[in-house]
């Protein structure tokens, strides 16, 4: 479970009178302009929360870092004399000062996101559990404003949309996500997987949390899920957002395990030893996602005519698993859908160039909005 600390950064000193002193935090670093440098090279701040300010050594972020993790890397930076951390409320939503620009990431070969993931979530408004058909299903919502539902894929979980959660705040939206059954913090009583229960899962959470009407972002098994939440309450639905899957078996490519789907499989494993309240059964886990991805999705042309809100179909240049033409295919199949086409990235696009996914998503949301 994440570690939430009020830290201190006590830098190294400099003129008090200087206008240069004042520095922001980022997501990704505490930066002074006179030091030309982050305080620390890693990433252990996800929530804005402070500034340094004239006549002032000090910054206080928030991070989700266990403190012996924080304290080995900032103490690798030269810049950083001393690191003091304490457990300490979260900060209230408003409190936040004006956001700074979130860091550009580049993680073509999945290197950093087997190593670390992405940036962790920032704290929740809410968070929780929501018991149904036999599960405990763990969800966090975040933000206000329009509702965004982030559905993960396969094997994976809600902290895959590390970078995009907090794009979305900023921009104005309360994002919901939701762990898999079986996935990350969810239970699992050990029954088939099959998309129909997952949907019915995210449905339950969603009643819980009070989303009357949402927008679907769905990566990989979480676009099926997207579909299937439509085909049961198209009223409940805005539109959806619908990247790297397939609709029935024509869809996807011979199966290759190239580098990158090892290290992405690497980090879900990680994660899953992390967060599950079954640490041991991911095997068990990937065989029953594997049996689910065997023999669904099965939905017909006429299944697709009957799905009326706005889709747009996201096609990754390089995805290693979907067919670019089928993807052309569920478009052209959809009464209400565009095609949409990220160059330069693959089936793992959020969290290998995430300002490129997050284009796409800010795109279809106003697209759907308008």
């Amino acid at each position: 479970m994440d570690h939430v600390w009020n830290v201190r950064v006590e830098a190294l000193p400099v003129d008090p009178a200087s206008d240069a002193y004042v520095a922001a935090i980022s997501a990704d670093a505490v930066v002074h302009p006179d030091f030309g440098a982050g305080l620390w090279a890693g990433r252990p701040i996800d929530i804005p929360f402070g500034v340094v300010g004239p006549g002032q050594a000090t910054a206080t972020c928030w991070c989700s870092r266990p403190a012996a993790a924080l304290r080995s890397m900032c103490g690798a930076a030269a810049e950083a004399r001393r690191v003091v951390t304490s457990r300490m409320p979260r900060p209230p939503h408003d409190a936040q000062p004006e956001a700074t620009p979130l860091p550009t990431v580049r993680d073509d070969d999945l290197v950093r996101f087997e190593a670390e993931g992405p940036w962790p979530l920032p704290p929740a408004e809410a968070e929780g559990f929501v018991e149904t058909e036999g599960a405990r299903i763990w969800f966090a919502t975040f933000g206000r404003g329009p509702a965004v539902v982030l559905l993960h894929g396969g094997l994976g979980n809600a902290g895959n949309w590390g970078y995009q959660v907090p794009a979305l705040v900023r921009a104005g939206h309360r994002v919901v996500v939701v762990d898999t059954r079986g996935h990350g913090r969810s239970s699992w009583d050990g029954r088939p997987l099959g998309y129909a229960q997952l949907a019915s899962d995210v449905a339950a959470v969603l009643r819980v949390v009070g989303v009357g009407r949402a927008h679907l972002v769905g990566w990989s098994d979480g676009a099926v899920v997207a579909l299937l939440l439509v085909a049961a309450d198209p009223a409940a639905v805005a539109g959806v957002l619908f990247f790297g899957c397939n609709v029935d078996a024509s869809g996807t490519l011979p199966f290759e395990f190239t580098p990158v789907v090892g290290r992405c499989l690497q980090r879900h494993r990680l994660d899953y030893a992390e967060l599950s309240a079954t640490p041991d059964r991911f095997q068990e886990l990937m065989d029953a996602v594997t049996r689910m991805q065997q023999t669904e999705p099965n939905l017909s042309s006429a299944d697709l005519a009957a799905i009326e809100v706005p889709v747009t179909v996201v096609h990754a240049e390089h995805d290693e698993f979907i067919r670019a033409e089928h993807a052309a295919y569920l478009a052209a199949s959809l009464p209400n859908a565009e095609l949409v086409r990220l160059g330069g990235v693959s089936h793992f696009a959020p969290v290998q160039r995430p300002e490129v996914f997050d284009g796409a998503v800010a795109a279809f949301l106003a697209r759907v909005s308008g």
